[in-house]
């Protein structure tokens, strides 16, 4: 076991996302992001996933501005993580090679130091062109595996692939845990394998919302992983990720050096819950639960139970030690973890955007039988991980399918998603499905899926409200959303 940990803070990125429908403004950001860095972290996601795309749509903000921002007060690019959606940029489509490494070299020349990328379907030729761009101009290339559950996606399943990544010359490989999915018995088979078969540093990224992620974050440091993705309180727990406050604990009783300052900590912790109050209209955790969290607040004895159970990792003890831990969570005021994940798979991010939008349409009495459809709908496409675009594509098609009958409507990315487009599923899409959806005339894709996608930066664009390179890069890949953004800041149609 190494004698340092690195904890990675996600506060502003995936703990907005998940908790707050990412609509932290770069105003709020701005209050707590030196604090971060004072607290000695030495990574913080604080770009990509949803956050382009919320800046143009909800906050009304120049993404661009609000990464260089970051790295002006950062003082560079060095401690700056982003994610990507690999062949998928930011949003939510394939998108042709030549926009890839141009939107990836601007990121990189705006203020980003180490690029996450993933596929949803773990689907590696999706990401060989996001993975040579970000090398090319001097970004370290972090691969992501998908984790998900299925009767295909077994421990050697993942293991094969993140050799493929290793190969490929990602610089550092994620276990991507999106919908806290992965249970405690077989983290310590994935992280021990990963160990033993790769040679790349590996980080732990695992959601809160079943409750197994602090326990996770747990056995990662005790098991080979290099880093462990946190949130502050009180965007952490919940769909988010485990307290970064709880951890710190863990690790000093490990030995582990973790860097972090306490009572910066703590300062960040106090403006956090005002910022928490001024977005309660996004966060469904809102009044339920949270509360200020002191590190004297923290069971040590409880902290020890978990570490001696964990040191000789059999199921039982496993077992015994998450119960312990979700207690831990419960006890401290963080929301209760949900079972129903495990059957629906839904990642915390999709969560709390699916509960808003049900909410604003009247229609929140259907979230359970949504929920239930989703795994119907998952297998019928092949076993695809539910992660951004493809949560996304299939919680749309288990409404649909309530709404009007079983596949009687089929969104067009739905179609995409059995055509092959958006690349390989992990399994086989049900045949009867397929055809109900595309019909007789429709093959599906044989090559890597971008390879059918024809250049856009050649083309003109004479757009009266597309005054830089960087505005290009924002319309060509939020179309509209961004179309509206920059017609509203230069007051042009």
């Amino acid at each position: 076991m190494t004698t340092k940990i690195q904890f990675t803070d996600l506060t502003l990125r995936d703990g907005n996302q998940s908790l707050a429908a990412t609509r932290m403004t770069l105003e709020q950001c701005l209050r707590v992001l030196k604090l971060i860095d004072d607290a000695g972290f030495e990574v913080m996601e604080l770009w990509g996933g949803a956050i382009p795309d919320a800046c143009v749509r909800f906050t009304h903000e120049d993404p661009w501005e609000r990464l260089e921002t970051f790295a002006k007060v950062l003082g560079g690019r060095q401690k700056i993580q982003a994610l990507l959606r690999g062949q998928n940029l930011f949003a939510y489509q394939p998108y042709p090679d030549d926009l890839v490494i141009a939107f990836i070299k601007q990121a990189v020349a705006s203020g980003v130091g180490v690029m996450r990328m993933f596929d949803a379907l773990n689907d590696e030729r999706n990401l060989s062109t996001s993975l040579l761009a970000t090398k090319a101009y001097g970004a370290k290339a972090e691969a992501a595996i998908s984790y998900t559950v299925s009767p295909v996606h077994t421990v050697d399943y993942f293991i094969q692939y993140a050799r493929k990544l290793e190969e490929m010359g990602a610089d550092q490989l994620a276990i991507k845990d999106m919908a806290g999915l992965l249970y405690p018995t077989d983290a310590v088979d994935l992280v021990r394998g990963l160990r033993a078969n790769t040679s790349l540093p590996i980080a732990m990224h695992s959601h809160t919302t079943t409750g197994v992620g602090l326990l996770n974050g747990v056995i990662g440091m005790m098991y080979g992983a290099t880093s462990v993705d946190t949130c502050i309180t009180p965007f952490a727990g919940g769909s988010s990720h485990p307290p970064v406050e709880l951890l710190i604990v863990f690790a000093e009783e490990l030995g582990l050096d973790h860097g972090l300052d306490k009572d910066v900590l703590l300062k960040i912790q106090a403006e956090l819950f005002k910022i928490f109050e001024e977005l309660k209209s996004y966060i469904s955790y809102y009044g339920k639960y949270y509360r200020p969290l002191r590190f004297e607040d923290i069971n040590r004895k409880q902290v020890e139970e978990i570490l001696d159970l964990l040191s000789n990792p059999e199921k039982e003890r496993v077992e015994k030690a998450l119960a312990i831990s979700r207690q831990m969570l419960q006890d401290l005021g963080y929301p209760n973890y949900d079972d129903r994940i495990f059957q629906s798979q839904i990642p915390g991010g999709m969560l709390s955007n699916l509960q808003n939008q049900l909410r604003q349409m009247g229609q929140e009495d259907l979230l359970d039988k949504v929920m239930q459809e989703i795994p119907n709908v998952r297998r019928d496409a092949g076993y695809v991980p539910l992660v951004t675009p493809t949560s996304q594509i299939v919680g749309s098609q288990a409404a649909f399918n309530l709404l009007m009958g079983r596949y009687t409507f089929a969104s067009n990315e739905f179609r995409m998603l059995l055509k092959g487009e958006f690349g390989r599923t992990p399994a086989k899409p049900n045949e009867e499905v397929v055809r109900q959806v595309l019909g007789d005339s429709e093959e599906p894709l044989t090559y890597r899926p971008a390879s059918y996608l024809m250049p856009v930066l050649e083309d003109r664009y004479e757009l009266p409200f597309i005054k830089t390179h960087k505005d290009l890069l924002l319309h060509l890949m939020l179309g509209q959303a961004a179309d509206a953004f920059l017609q509203a800041r230069y007051g042009v149609n």
